[in-house]
């Protein structure tokens, strides 16, 4: 089997025709999906980019891998010691290179952020640049196409192909940005909210979109108005558009070899992107649905069945292990993900319960998602405006704007019993280590903007108060 898998970094569902998104941005993918399976609801398990990458290689969640932000306290990634690798937790990459798979990344993922973990079990990794995730799809396809004419009409391997133009800064083709500048958008967040937004003092606020001096020209400086997120709404899409075209490509190349119907493709992302939710605009801070819910589309020629639409709830750990299954290997005993493969032939299958999902870089939070409720609780809300529990109708309100927890006690109560029981479930396998949320919890999640930098920073614009809330908030 030809298995691509494309990894494309803070795509948004909502936000590829596929998923029924106005601007054309994906007609490249929507091709694929035509042809294959949507999924409507995956989510990462763990955000942002190390601990969803770091369960997309171990198949497990943040909880049992231990790398659950992206330096310091709570990014050890935990691995049996020895001089072998453990079957019971094994590697993605090595599951499939053991059973004869040729495993191939054009990432430069690993570099970016110095995880060890990511260079296991692969034949080839390609870096293509020294840019660390910075580089465009051109300069991605630049590698990849020349070892699709050497090898893509070889037999069983994986092949890797990570995407980055959808996570600022956007540093594509400006006109990729300028072509939705007569396209309508999407009506979230109103001008009204927008200018409720403008009292929030935490970084990619409204009035503090960039944590740094100096923000490229596909973004505007801050979102004061509509036209303001419009700009940043075409500076994102555009960012995705340039990808697609990319995808295209890569299509096209497959064609010229003739094996265009013989390749099955993944399609899916390691987190979205907030835009305008929670007031945090073109950035991934928190275990919210914006920020949590991915894309999935899965087409296996000879499996899965051209337009077929799935609802039911998983997870990121449940792609590598149906990836897994599908090459005919039984899933490791270690992993926290399950194969749904029965769904991509067009058999029974339910989707799970509820999700219990992650994060630990500028905030601490985890949320438990079923179909209808989204539960947040914050254990450390570092320099955001988030309440210790939020509850929300996802039915009604799909952007999280109010917080119903005060309306629905038994909910609440319900939710925060799921969490218990996930909790209880992995940190009582024998042997756990320590639980990564809690270390950054007790250490704050201050990695790309500190307390001390962001006082700072609020000091210089005037910002005196905000300052000021920010110390007394935190004072020992």
């Amino acid at each position: 089997m030809r298995l691509i898998y494309l990894d494309i970094d803070s795509l948004r569902p909502d936000h590829m025709g596929c998923y029924g998104y106005a601007r054309n941005t994906t007609p490249n993918i929507d091709a694929i999906a035509a042809q294959g399976v949507r999924f409507n609801h995956c989510y990462c398990a763990s955000s942002p980019c190390v601990p969803s990458r770091a369960s997309f290689m171990s198949g497990r969640f943040a909880i049992n891998h231990g790398a659950l932000t992206h330096w310091g306290p709570g990014y050890d990634f935990y691995y049996p010691e020895g001089e072998t690798h453990s079957e019971t937790y094994a590697f993605f990459t090595r599951r499939l290179r053991e059973a004869g798979y040729r495993t191939v990344t054009f990432s430069s993922f690993g570099d970016r952020h110095h995880a060890w973990w990511y260079f296991a079990g692969w034949n080839e990794v390609h870096t293509h640049t020294l840019k660390e995730g910075n580089e465009d799809a051109d300069e991605v396809n630049a590698a990849v196409i020349p070892w699709l004419r050497s090898h893509g009409t070889e037999e069983n391997y994986f092949l890797h192909i990570q995407y980055w133009d959808p996570h600022t800064l956007y540093t594509y083709p400006q006109e990729f940005a300028e072509q939705w500048r007569e396209h309508p958008a999407k009506p979230y967040p109103t001008e009204e909210e927008i200018a409720a937004h403008q009292a929030d003092r935490f970084p990619h606020s409204a009035a503090y979109l960039h944590t740094d001096r100096v923000f490229p020209a596909t973004m505007p400086n801050r979102i004061a108005n509509r036209e303001d997120y419009i700009d940043l709404l075409n500076g994102y899409d555009g960012g995705i558009s340039y990808m697609d075209k990319h995808v295209g490509e890569i299509v096209q190349t497959l064609h010229e070899l003739g094996i265009q119907d013989e390749v099955c493709f993944i399609i899916s992302a390691d987190h979205g992107e907030s835009l305008g939710e929670h007031g945090i605009y073109a950035e991934h801070a928190s275990a919210t649905e914006s920020v949590h819910h991915l894309p999935l589309i899965i087409k296996a020629p000879g499996i899965t069945k051209p337009g077929t639409v799935v609802n039911g709830l998983i997870y990121n750990v449940d792609v590598v292990a149906t990836i897994t299954d599908l090459a005919g290997l039984p899933v490791p005993s270690g992993w926290d993900g399950a194969s749904f493969s029965p769904v991509l032939r067009g058999e029974h299958w339910q989707g799970r319960d509820y999700l219990v999902m992650d994060h630990a870089l500028y905030t601490c939070q985890r949320a438990v998602r079923d179909q209808k409720w989204y539960f947040i609780r914050t254990y450390h809300p570092g320099l955001y405006n988030f309440e210790p529990v939020s509850l929300y109708d996802m039915e009604h309100d799909p952007n999280q704007t109010t917080n119903v927890a005060d309306m629905h006690p038994d909910i609440v109560k319900e939710m925060d019993h799921r969490l218990s029981q996930w909790l209880h479930e992995h940190l009582g396998k024998p042997g756990h280590s320590t639980d990564p949320l809690q270390k950054v919890v007790e250490t704050g999640p201050w990695k790309y903007v500190t307390l001390e930098g962001w006082v700072q920073r609020l000091r210089e614009k005037g910002d005196h108060e905000a300052a000021d809330h920010y110390e007394r908030a935190y004072r020992n």
